[in-house]
Order: C-alpha cells, then structure tokens, then sequence
C-alpha cells in the first residue's frame, strides 16, 4: 500500500529578497518560526496583510526562504473574500495569473501577477517515486478515509532529491473532507 502522510496548507505568501526589501527593510532577513515538511522550507515569523478589491486578510504567513518570484497561496474561498478568480496551478506557475497589494511595516508592494490556487500534489523524494514507479509531473489519485471519506484526483507528483513525502491540500478541500494534516492518504495511481 503507497501511504502518504497529508499536510493542510493554510494561505500564505512566498515573496522575493527584493519584495522583502521593500515590506520590511534594505537587508532585512525573514526569522525561522518553525520547519515545515520539506527541508529547508520554514513558516517566518513575518506576517503581511493582503488587499484585494473586495477584501483584506492580515497576518499572512510568510514561508522562508526567499524565492525568486513573489506568489500568494490561497483556497477558493479566500479567493471569493478578496475579490479575486485566481487559477489552480502548480506553485511557481505564475504567468498570467492575478495580482494582489502586499502590506508590510515599511512599505507596500502591488503584485501584477502572483495569486493561485495550488493545485494539489505530492512532493517525493526520487527514492519514494522510483520505488513505487511514480514519474514527476504524473497525476495521481489519492483516498482518504474517515467520516467523509473522499478520493482525490488530478494530485501532481512532484519528484526531487530535494523532497520528503508529502501531500498538500488546501484548508477548503481539508474542511470538506474532515481532514488534518498528519492524516494518511492512499496512492491509488
């Protein structure tokens, strides 16, 4: 059986070194909070508010470390708050996809582009998708059980040495299912 452990990924922002620069300082260097599942990858302890035409959520979590595009993560549902139709897409897959104000305590920054919907995945190491004879890029399916039991299709492998096993789903398909992160997934293929 192909278990993979699941992990609930709330909003949050990835941002540049110079959208750093700008929210917060010249040289200003994000704090480690906490590790996240994939190594090196860790939740600052720097929050920024984002603006939409319709809405505003503040104290958005900033994931660490810097990135070379700016990019906002967030559920369908956020989306709808702050008036915005972003796309599902693999993160980093940015290209024609809305724009968003990004708030910090020294500055602001207007994103032309940089809001999506991650599209659901699975990060393995190139151990794990070799032993379980998974390409990067393929799509997967993937049933978890429980109350609302509920199987996921259309789940992107992505494959690296650079990756530990995991599954992300955002905090509306983790609700609707009754799911939590560190609950187990089936690979069903």
């Amino acid at each position: 059986m192909k278990q993979v452990p699941i992990g609930v990924s709330a909003r949050h922002i990835h941002l540049s070194k110079e959208h750093i620069a700008l929210l917060f300082g010249a040289g200003y260097e994000l704090k480690e909070m906490k590790a996240l599942s994939q190594p090196g990858q860790y939740a600052a302890e720097e929050t920024v508010a984002v603006v939409g035409p319709k809405g505003r959520f503040d104290k958005v979590r900033i994931l660490g470390p810097a990135r070379s595009k700016s990019q906002l993560e967030i559920s369908r549902t956020d989306a709808f708050a702050l008036g915005v139709n972003p796309p599902v897409r693999e993160s980093g897959h940015i290209d024609g996809t809305p724009g968003i104000k990004v708030i910090g305590p020294a500055g602001e920054v207007e994103l032309e582009e940089g809001v999506i919907v991650a599209a659901r995945h699975i990060h393995f190491h190139t151990d794990d998708a070799a032993k379980w004879g998974i390409a990067d890029k393929q799509e997967l399916t993937v049933r978890v059980e429980g109350e609302r039991g509920v199987t996921f299709e259309h789940v992107i492998a992505r494959v690296s040495d650079q990756f530990a096993l995991d599954m992300h789903i955002d905090t509306d398909e983790a609700n609707a299912a009754g799911i939590k992160t560190g609950d187990i997934g089936v690979i069903l293929i």
